[in-house]
């Protein structure tokens, strides 16, 4: 059935078009096709054709001979039989599905089907095929007209259905979603480098402008090809050559497209991933350095003489050992396309040359020679070095000392440390990635900012759109591979959980008649090998051992082998034969990783004392980029940060994060964390990018390699849910309002039916099978093309529809034209009919007398009317001289009264000045009051922190007399003790003395009776002595107390003293306090007086104000009473000097 709707716009070259069961241009074949279909399905019936497994060759043709039970004898389509197992055949589709545009259409899905399918539409120029519910695109290797404005519009608005498979039908699905779900659309587009990914996402971007900037807004212009120019400067910075694509992007890219409620597109957002920063410095000879290495030597000469660039490629160290030109590319007509790009996305001229000059200081380092001289690095050649500080604006002696000898923090000093060779050109590779990295980051910040649009207008939602690297299996895989292979088997998670586990999930939750499909596709072990830290996984094993003392690879292994290694055929990690690495099963296959160097990879350190220097740049932009590494151990820090802007702040977190160690693998894990919670809260489309062959030739097809790229993405078994699932949907009130037009009487509009109900009569009203639909606890769900069928029924229903309406109109619009037609006629009728009337009339005799007899019926009129108008006059003068004396005296009276006016006006301008003088009085005294109040405040304030400093004082007094009277007491318990004792020894002396005198008397009478006796005598005597000696003794302690006493009394009379001066003291402190507070109440009468009189005044004021106000309203009543008779008596005088006016226009025309 040919389709009477306009054709899609396609090549014209000649041939007929293959019309589509849905009424559109499909894609372009010969007209004798028909006939050729013919004879092939022909020669298909007549034997059993099948696809037989090849190891060369994947699959090839063939037809089975014989059968048996595990085994089949065949015949190869180019000659030779073979008996084979059975399970190395596979059946073949018919040719009538060649090159169908959906592979779930394929009546047997197999391997070979479906790359025979792409294969045979990819050498008809169709490299996109649906396959289930995503998109498969085949690099195509060469230009085909299919991305121009005319195919862009053919596209916009269109079902899948109605167009052949491309990727605008993908953009313009996301599109429609976003804008009718509201809801956050992502496209991601995946594949192995080569395969097309940046192309496919270019050509996304290229429709969405396109599709979604309506308005001829100048501002929304510039920002749709601002959007379109950022692309070929990230080209430039972030892509380079490798040995399978010339254009390859190295670095993965999530750009966000933001749409406003007129679902305009208002502003994008672009964020970066996996910069390969080691291509900077190392390329192989197949391969190139990034696109801008080589534009800029292609620049103007004065480019190239500010930024030092005197020589070609092959004379700087980082680019000359790999490929200096790419087949049909001009580096120098690039280098103006990326200058007119800057321009327009807003960069001055000399941000311009700041992004230059880092890219030329790179070329730069690449040429410093690093010499051996005694054990210890030298640099002999001083010139590139010289270059190098000049474009980064630092010194050249202290970049030198920092590169050989920088000073490391040891404790709290600063000590050099002498570098060698290989640590100095390890330092400067280092320092030329990073300052590519930085430089890259910036660019990307800065297109952000001209590209951000309005942040003030409401947001309708964003499409994002994902072009990252694809899986890498090398022959040397290292710390890079495994970031890169980590971020895609995440994504492939993505895709496996939103095909197959989420939409099995939904059948549980919509309770559905379905039996759970395994299709081992988990690929969360893996993942958690990697990412997990309990049980410990690489990254966080890596993590450990980066900031472990002494951290080596050997040792990172060793615990790696450790945590996991297990004697499990079906484990995820090996370890290798020979003990240098390991093996992961990622879901692309098994990939060998070798860890040398990973330690410093993920440290990715650098020589600090350089970045320092950096970060003192007098080049701005240098000095921005490493804005964080400045110290504060100088006097112009504060003056250098001063100087910098805010819009690059989070960049200076890319290698420290809220003021802690970040490594590569840390970063890495944070983003990609943000990147998939960002993916998980859209809507996801796929497209999946496949890589035909390895030689980049057009029209060749390696079967082996694109196998294993639809093995790895899961292609076959998308397809598989596709066509066993139900991937269309619909909530019931969304299908009762769609659909109900297909069955218009069948549900009463005025009666209530639940939903279920409503949807479960309208199925079977509309005879759908069984078997492709399923109705849920909340939605209906559909089999794939039951939904575009349901769709093409109801736009025929409304074409009815439209079609009589269309007729009802043009039916009214011919009513009201022919009766308008007619009224039309019948006015012309009747002027023609009144035009005779008239005619006749001027040629009827009796006409023709009447005219001329009425100018003599007219003189005579005039005689009569003279007569009248002059006694007319004559009256109007007598009145006319009433008037004016009239008018005399109302303008007398009117003077009087301006008079009278003017001085009224005077006085109330005196009653004005003298409200406004008591108003500024009033004021003056409400200040005053204010401020009094505020005074008395204070003093209350003052008086309350005296009272209390008082009692304080006095507490503090009491403590202190209460102490000394401890003292005191305490003293003369002490005298008391003192005193007592004395008395004792007086006693003691006391009886000392009677001793001594009953002594005496005894010796005098020994004497006087024992003369003879001299020896006893002396022994008295001798006794007597020491008595004497032990009384002088006991003499001196006597005094000594007698001492002590005597201080003692005298320390109790100080301390009596000092009580009393205390005493006095707090006395005087209690007169002065009770005279401040006399004072302060005194005070506070006076200002209570004050305030009195101040209301009292304040009072009158009012009383008077109030007096003037009631003089100022009778005096105004009166105003208005003299203006309103004034305004009468003006208005009676203009109206007697009208009527004057008349009386005298009109004698004067009676004059005349």
């Amino acid at each position: 059935m040919i389709s009477t709707s306009s054709p899609c716009p396609s090549p014209s070259n000649g041939v007929g078009s293959f019309i589509h069961s849905y009424g559109s241009k499909k894609f372009i074949r010969p007209k004798s096709d028909d006939v050729l279909d013919a004879v092939a399905q022909a020669r298909f019936n007549e034997k059993k054709w099948v696809w037989i497994q090849d190891e060369n060759e994947g699959y090839v043709r063939g037809h089975v001979l014989r059968e048996d039970e595990d085994t089949v004898e065949v015949e190869y389509e180019h000659g030779g039989t073979a008996v084979i197992r059975a399970s190395m055949i596979q059946p073949m589709n018919p040719p009538k599905f060649d090159m169908v545009d959906d592979m779930a259409e394929l009546t047997h899905l197999n391997e070979p089907s479906v790359i025979h399918n792409l294969t045979v539409r990819y050498k008809s120029n169709h490299v996109y095929t649906y396959s289930g519910l995503f998109l498969v695109a085949v690099n195509p290797y060469r230009k085909l007209p299919i991305y121009s404005e005319e195919y862009i519009q053919s596209y916009k608005g269109k079902r899948r259905g109605e167009m052949s498979p491309h990727i605008y039908a993908v953009a313009d699905q996301a599109y429609h979603d976003m804008v009718q779900d509201k809801e956050n659309q992502s496209i991601l587009i995946t594949g192995e480098s080569g395969a097309g990914k940046t192309e496919n996402t270019k050509i996304v971007i290229q429709y969405l402008t396109a599709v979604a900037t309506t308005t001829n807004k100048p501002t929304t212009n510039i920002l749709q090809t601002q959007i379109l120019q950022a692309n070929p400067i990230l080209e430039s910075f972030g892509n380079a050559q490798t040995i399978r694509n010339n254009n390859s992007s190295r670095f993965g890219k999530f750009i966000r497209i933001e749409f406003n409620n007129r679902a305009q597109i208002c502003g994008a957002n672009i964020e970066w991933y996996l910069l390969e920063k080691s291509r900077v410095h190392q390329q192989t000879s197949k391969e190139r350095n990034y696109h801008i290495f080589y534009q800029l030597l292609e620049a103007d000469e004065d480019i190239k003489k500010l930024l030092l660039l005197d020589g070609q490629a092959q004379d700087y160290n980082f680019i000359k050992q790999s490929n200096k030109r790419i087949e049909g590319v001009d580096d120098a007509e690039e280098y103006v396309k990326l200058c007119k790009s800057l321009e327009i996305m807003g960069l001055a001229e000399k941000e311009k040359i700041d992004l230059f000059r880092i890219v030329a200081s790179i070329l730069h380092l690449g040429n410093i020679s690093v010499t051996d001289y005694r054990d210890r690095a030298d640099i002999r050649d001083f010139s590139a070095v010289e270059r190098v500080c000049h474009l980064l604006g630092i010194s050249a002696e202290d970049f030198k000392k920092s590169l050989l000898a920088p000073r490391i923090k040891a404790g709290r000093d600063w000590v050099t440390q002498a570098k060698s060779p290989a640590q100095v050109v390890a330092s400067l590779d280092a320092l030329a990635k990073t300052l590519y990295e930085r430089n890259f980051a910036f660019l990307v910040e800065r297109v952000n900012k001209a590209i951000d649009g309005n942040k003030n207008k409401d947001k309708l939602g964003f499409i994002g759109v994902l072009d990252i690297a694809g899986f890498e299996i090398f022959e040397a895989n290292s710390f890079e591979q495994l970031c890169i292979n980590y971020t895609n088997e995440k994504l492939q998670q993505f895709f496996n959980q939103n095909m197959f586990e989420l939409e099995q999930e939904e059948y549980q939750k919509e309770k559905i008649d379905w039996n759970y499909i395994d299709f081992g596709k988990d690929l969360q072990p893996t993942i958690d090998l990697i990412e997990k830290t309990n049980p410990v996984g690489i990254l966080s094993c890596l993590e450990e051992e980066c900031v472990a003392p002494k951290g080596s690879d050997g040792r990172f292994l060793e615990k790696l082998n450790k945590f996991c290694d297990k004697d499990n055929p079906d484990a995820k990690y090996k370890s290798t034969r020979f003990g240098d690495g390991f093996v992961l099963k990622h879901y692309a296959g098994h990939v060998e990783y070798s860890v040398d160097g990973w330690i410093e990879k993920n440290k990715d350190p650098l020589n600090e004392d350089i970045t320092r220097l950096l970060a003192r740049s007098s080049q701005k932009h240098v000095a921005l980029l490493f804005e964080d590494y400045l110290t504060d151990d100088g006097p112009s820090v504060a003056q250098v940060k001063s100087e910098y802007s805010s819009s690059f702040a989070s960049m200076l977190k890319l290698r420290k994060g809220s003021g802690s160690f970040r490594t590569v693998g840390q970063r890495h894990k944070q983003q990609l964390l943000a990147l998939m919670n960002t993916l998980y809260m859209t809507h996801p489309h796929f497209v999946r990018c496949i890589l035909p062959n390895n030689r980049k030739h057009a029209g060749e097809i390696q079967t082996k390699l694109v196998l294993d790229q639809l093995r790895c993405n899961g292609v076959l078994e998308g397809i598989r849910i596709c066509r066993k699932g139900f991937p269309n949907r619909l909530s019931f009130d969304e299908f009762r309002k769609r659909y109900q037009v297909l069955c218009p009487y069948l549900l009463d509009r005025d009666s209530f039916i639940d939903g279920r109900t409503a949807c479960q009569k309208l199925v079977t009203q509309m005879q759908l099978d069984g078997d492709k639909y399923q109705i849920g606890t909340t939605k209906v769900f559909f089999k794939a093309t039951v939904l575009a069928e349901l769709e093409e029924l109801r736009d025929s229903k409304l074409s009815v529809c439209i079609t009589k309406f269309q007729a009802y109109c043009r039916g009214g619009i011919a009513r009201q034209f022919q009766t308008r037609f007619s009224r039309q006629t019948e006015a012309i009728r009747v002027m023609q009919r009144n035009a005779r009337i008239y005619v006749s009339l001027r040629e009827w005799p009796w006409w023709k007398i009447y005219a001329k007899l009425k100018p003599l019926n007219a003189a005579y009129r005039v005689d009569s009317q003279m007569r009248e108008k002059e006694q007319k006059i004559t009256v109007l003068e007598t009145q006319l001289k009433d008037q004016h004396d009239a008018l005399n005296d109302v303008m007398l009276r009117n003077q009087e009264l301006e008079g009278e006016h003017l001085d009224f006006k005077n006085l109330i301008i005196t009653e004005q000045a003298m409200i406004r003088e008591l108003e500024e009085s009033k004021e003056d005294l409400l200040a005053k009051f204010t401020t009094a109040e505020e005074r008395v405040e204070e003093l209350e304030l003052e008086l309350r922190d005296k009272t209390e400093q008082y009692e304080q004082g006095k507490l503090l007094q009491a403590q202190e007399i209460d102490e000394l009277h401890t003292q005191v007491d305490t003293s003369k318990l002490v005298n008391d003790r003192i005193s007592g004792e004395l008395e004792r020894f007086k006693e003691e002396n006391g009886e000392l003395l009677d001793q001594l005198k009953q002594m005496t008397e005894h010796k005098d009478d020994l004497q006087s009776q024992l003369a003879g006796l001299q020896k006893e005598i002396m022994a008295v005597l001798e006794k007597n002595k020491q008595q004497e000696e032990q009384y002088t003794v006991q003499k001196e302690k006597n005094d000594l107390l007698d001492n002590e006493n005597m201080r003692l009394k005298q320390q109790a009379s100080d301390q009596q003293i000092e009580i009393e001066k205390l005493k006095q003291q707090l006395q005087e402190s209690q007169e002065n306090a009770t005279k401040s507070q006399e004072e302060n109440h005194s005070k506070c009468v006076a200002l209570e007086e004050n305030l009195g009189q101040l209301r009292s005044s304040l009072e009158n004021e009012i009383t008077l104000k109030q007096d003037w106000e009631s003089r100022y309203n009778h005096l105004k009543i009166d105003w208005d009473e003299l203006t309103a008779v004034l305004r009468e008596e003006s208005e009676r005088a203009k109206a007697r000097i009208t009527r004057f006016d008349q009386v005298l226009g009109g004698l004067k025309f009676t004059e005349s």
